[in-house]
């Protein structure tokens, strides 16, 4: 296991034509997209007890945690249904292990599939892209667990700008690239050619990705 750097280690690239562009396009999304917030938060509100706004911990540029904000997918007793099944499935824990993710996923409620398999239910971190703690488009936004475990000195290099909401990763595959190493060279390659033009390209290319739900789990 890899020790954490503190954030003065850190070499943060400060990107204002991008962040200018995450402010507006994070506006204008969040106005246009309202009817369909509404939509899910009436489904979730009615078909299973919870918030209907979930968050958690994620690292962000220079390794400063955030909270990151999705439609909650999952049943309120969803850590303890996870905790129950890696101890009586050897299988499913590897896949845990491997990815930090299952393909099917018992905590999931039926509305939350649904949103899962669409990538509806990362609509509300279009709120982290305003705030600052994400970009439109940027690596992906990982735990301290996985950053501690998988990362290395790369992350260091990769957590140099904002994760973001979408990503090389999410238009390469998602979810089937199994392989944790493929992901962190997709993560590095984008930082390394990282421009508002790649970008461009990057988000016209995950509204098909979205609409295929290929690799969505």
């Amino acid at each position: 296991m890899h020790n954490m750097k503190t954030n003065t280690e850190y070499s943060i690239k400060h990107l204002p034509l991008k962040r200018t562009f995450d402010i507006f396009f994070s506006i204008f999304c969040l106005i246009i997209l309202s009817p369909i917030f509404l939509v899910i938060s009436i489904l979730i509100l009615f078909t299973s007890s919870g918030n209907i706004i979930y968050s958690h911990e994620r690292m962000g540029r220079g390794g400063k945690p955030f909270r990151c904000y999705k439609f909650r997918t999952m049943y309120l007793d969803a850590d303890i249904r996870l905790a129950e099944l890696l101890k009586h499935d050897p299988q499913l824990l590897k896949e845990w292990q491997q990815t930090y993710k299952l393909k099917k996923d018992p905590r999931v409620t039926a509305i939350g599939n649904v949103l899962r398999k669409l990538s509806l239910d990362e609509l509300p971190q279009f709120w982290n892209v305003l705030r600052g703690d994400l970009s439109v488009v940027g690596p992906r936004p990982v735990v301290k667990e996985e950053f501690e475990k998988y990362f290395g000195t790369k992350g260091y290099k990769i957590l140099s700008i904002r994760p973001g909401l979408t990503g090389l990763w999410q238009v390469s595959g998602r979810s089937d690239i199994t392989c944790y190493h493929k992901r962190i060279q997709l993560d590095e390659y984008y930082v390394d050619n990282q421009s508002l033009l790649f970008d461009l390209q990057l988000i016209l290319k995950t509204i098909p990705v979205m609409l295929g739900q290929k690799g969505a789990y």
